[in-house]
C-alpha cells in the first residue's frame, strides 16, 4: 500500500526547498530594490503579494508568527514605491533565472508538470484557507516552468494555511508556536521565534503559556513539548496528502525524483546568501 504520510511529508519537504530559496536570492532582490523598495521588506512583499490589497491585518493575520509590526513596514514600503503586482513579477524574473542556473536538470520536467501540478492544487479545498485561496486566484504564468514551481507554492501554501489552521485550533499562540517549532527542530538560542521578531518580552510571556500547558519547564521546552509539537506536524502530514493524493502516486514520485536529488543544492543557496538557520521547513529536523 502507498505510504502517503511518507510521501506528504517528503513533497513537504522538497516544496519548501523548491520554493524557499527565492526568498533570499540576491538577483530577485536586486530586481525588487529597482522597483523602489528596500530590500528588507522584499520576503513579506513578494511571498504576501495576492493578498496585500485586503490590506495589512489580512497578511498579519495569515503569516500568523511572524511580527505584526515587520509585515506592516515591509507591505507599507513595498506600496509606497510600486505595485505588489510589479513586486511579485521581480521575484519571479529571479525564479526562472534561478532555477536555470543552480538546478538545470530539473527544469524540463518539472515544466512538464505544471499542467497536472496545477490540476491538484485546484482540487483542494478553499474554505479557512485564505491566503492559498489568493494565491491559487493569482495570474498564471505564460512560461511553463514558472507555472509549475508557481503550482507548487500553490500547495505549499494550502499546506501553510493549514499548518496554522492546527495551532490556532490547539490555541497556540504567535510567539509560543515559534519556540515550540524551534525546540523541535534543535534550533539554539531561541533563533527560531527571534528571527520572526520575538523580542525578550515576548519570548517570556511565550515560555510561561507553554509552561502553565505542561510543555516547558524553567524556561525551556521539555519532553512533553516536543512529542506535542511531533504530534503536529504528523497531523499536518496526514491532512496535506489530499494535494498529492490528487496528483497522484506515479506523479507524486516523479515531482520527489525530480527535486529531491537537487533539495540540498537549494538549501546551501539560502545557507550562501542568508545563513544555516532561515526557511527551517525545507529542512530536516536536526538529532542530538
Amino acid at each position: 500500500m502507498t505510504d502517503w504520510l511518507d510521501l506528504s511529508r517528503r513533497a513537504g519537504v522538497a516544496s519548501h526547498r523548491l520554493v524557499g530559496w527565492i526568498y533570499w536570492d540576491p538577483v530577485a532582490i536586486e530586481h525588487y530594490t529597482a522597483l523602489g523598495p528596500d530590500a528588507f521588506g522584499y520576503y513579506v512583499a513578494t511571498r504576501g503579494a495576492p493578498l496585500a490589497g485586503a490590506g495589512n491585518d489580512a497578511v498579519i493575520a495569515a503569516f500568523y508568527s511572524i511580527n505584526a509590526d515587520f509585515i506592516a513596514m515591509s507591505l507599507d514600503n513595498c506600496r509606497a514605491a510600486t505595485t505588489f503586482e510589479a513586486a511579485a513579477a521581480a521575484r519571479d524574473a529571479g525564479v526562472v533565472a534561478g532555477l536555470r542556473q543552480y538546478v538545470p536538470e530539473i527544469c524540463d520536467g518539472l515544466a512538464e508538470l505544471a499542467e497536472p501540478l496545477w490540476a491538484a492544487a485546484d482540487s483542494l479545498p478553499v474554505s479557512g484557507r485564505v491566503f492559498f485561496a489568493t494565491v491559487r486566484n493569482w495570474p498564471r504564468p505564460d512560461d511553463p516552468l514558472l507555472s509549475a514551481w508557481h503550482a507548487v507554492d500553490c500547495i505549499r501554501e494550502w499546506r501553510g494555511d493549514t499548518h496554522w489552521a492546527i495551532h490556532l485550533a490547539e490555541d497556540v499562540g504567535q510567539v509560543a508556536c515559534g519556540i515550540l517549532d524551534g525546540a523541535w527542530r534543535n534550533y539554539d538560542d531561541d533563533w527560531l521565534p527571534r528571527s520572526r521578531g520575538a523580542d525578550d518580552e515576548a519570548l517570556a510571556a511565550g515560555y510561561a503559556e507553554l509552561e502553565r500547558r505542561g510543555l516547558a519547564t524553567g524556561g525551556a521546552v521539555d519532553e512533553r513539548g516536543i512529542a506535542y509539537r511531533q504530534g503536529l506536524e504528523d497531523r499536518l502530514d496526514e491532512l496535506s496528502a489530499v494535494a498529492w493524493r490528487s496528483l497522484g502516486e506515479r506523479r507524486t514520485q516523479e515531482f520527489l525524483d525530480l527535486v529531491e536529488p537537487f533539495g540540498e543544492r537549494l538549501i546551501a543557496r539560502i545557507d550562501e546568501t542568508a545563513g544555516p538557520n532561515w526557511m527551517p521547513a525545507g529542512r530536516e529536523r536536526r538529532v542530538r
